[in-house]
Protein backbone atom coordinates (compact mmCIF):
# COMPACT_ATOMS: atom_id res chain seq x y z
CA UNK A 1 0.00 0.00 0.00
CA UNK A 2 1.23 3.51 -0.94
CA UNK A 3 2.33 5.88 2.17
CA UNK A 4 0.19 9.05 2.27
CA UNK A 5 2.55 12.48 2.95
CA UNK A 6 1.52 15.11 4.86
CA UNK A 7 3.28 18.41 3.58
CA UNK A 8 2.72 22.02 4.72
CA UNK A 9 4.74 25.27 3.85
CA UNK A 10 4.67 27.78 7.06
CA UNK A 11 4.48 31.24 7.61
CA UNK A 12 4.78 32.09 11.14
CA UNK A 13 3.20 34.81 11.93
CA UNK A 14 2.87 34.76 16.02
CA UNK A 15 6.05 32.64 17.51
CA UNK A 16 4.63 32.60 20.83
CA UNK A 17 1.06 31.26 19.72
CA UNK A 18 2.65 28.71 17.59
CA UNK A 19 4.66 26.93 20.18
CA UNK A 20 1.01 26.11 21.11
CA UNK A 21 0.56 24.67 18.19
CA UNK A 22 3.96 22.77 18.29
CA UNK A 23 3.02 21.13 21.27
CA UNK A 24 -0.54 19.79 20.25
CA UNK A 25 0.57 19.38 16.84
CA UNK A 26 3.70 16.87 18.19
CA UNK A 27 0.84 15.06 20.09
CA UNK A 28 -1.60 14.36 17.29
CA UNK A 29 2.13 13.01 15.23
CA UNK A 30 3.15 10.54 18.13
CA UNK A 31 -0.78 9.29 18.07
CA UNK A 32 -1.17 8.98 15.15
CA UNK A 33 2.48 7.36 14.27
CA UNK A 34 4.12 10.01 12.23
CA UNK A 35 6.58 9.40 10.67
CA UNK A 36 8.74 13.30 10.51
CA UNK A 37 10.23 13.29 7.59
CA UNK A 38 11.10 17.37 7.37
CA UNK A 39 10.32 19.61 10.39
CA UNK A 40 12.09 23.11 9.80
CA UNK A 41 15.42 23.72 8.81
CA UNK A 42 17.40 25.18 5.99
CA UNK A 43 15.20 25.32 2.96
CA UNK A 44 16.86 26.82 -0.61
CA UNK A 45 14.33 27.56 -3.77
CA UNK A 46 16.43 25.87 -6.50
CA UNK A 47 13.46 26.38 -9.33
CA UNK A 48 10.91 28.98 -9.63
CA UNK A 49 9.13 31.20 -7.35
CA UNK A 50 8.14 29.82 -4.21
CA UNK A 51 8.46 31.15 -1.60
CA UNK A 52 7.92 27.63 1.48
CA UNK A 53 8.78 29.70 4.86
CA UNK A 54 8.72 26.64 6.92
CA UNK A 55 8.73 22.69 5.34
CA UNK A 56 7.05 20.22 7.06
CA UNK A 57 7.15 16.64 5.52
CA UNK A 58 5.00 13.56 7.49
CA UNK A 59 4.47 9.92 6.52
CA UNK A 60 1.84 8.13 7.34
CA UNK A 61 1.30 4.28 6.75
CA UNK A 62 -1.53 5.21 3.86
CA UNK A 63 -2.80 8.26 2.40
CA UNK A 64 -6.49 7.20 4.14
CA UNK A 65 -3.66 7.58 7.68
CA UNK A 66 -3.06 10.71 6.64
CA UNK A 67 -5.98 12.00 5.90
CA UNK A 68 -7.55 10.72 9.44
CA UNK A 69 -4.68 12.41 11.28
CA UNK A 70 -5.42 15.66 9.53
CA UNK A 71 -9.25 15.19 10.27
CA UNK A 72 -8.51 13.53 14.01
CA UNK A 73 -9.62 15.68 17.42
CA UNK A 74 -6.42 15.94 18.48
CA UNK A 75 -5.14 17.45 14.86
CA UNK A 76 -8.43 20.03 15.47
CA UNK A 77 -7.66 20.99 18.59
CA UNK A 78 -3.94 21.99 17.40
CA UNK A 79 -5.04 23.60 14.41
CA UNK A 80 -7.48 25.72 16.53
CA UNK A 81 -4.54 26.77 19.10
CA UNK A 82 -2.32 27.73 15.31
CA UNK A 83 -5.66 30.36 14.31
CA UNK A 84 -3.75 33.75 13.68
CA UNK A 85 -0.35 32.38 14.80
CA UNK A 86 0.42 31.25 11.26
CA UNK A 87 -0.44 30.93 7.51
CA UNK A 88 -0.52 27.18 6.66
CA UNK A 89 -0.41 25.62 3.22
CA UNK A 90 -1.12 21.54 3.34
CA UNK A 91 -1.84 19.11 1.31
CA UNK A 92 -2.06 15.36 1.30
CA UNK A 93 -0.24 13.05 -1.07
CA UNK A 94 -0.18 9.53 -1.93
CA UNK A 95 3.48 8.24 -2.51
CA UNK A 96 5.44 5.23 -3.17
Amino acid sequence: MPAGYVIASVTVTNPEQYEEYRKWSSEAMRVHGAEVCVRGGKVEVMEGDWNPGRTVILKFESFEAAKAFYDSPEYRKARAAREGAAIMRLVCVEGA
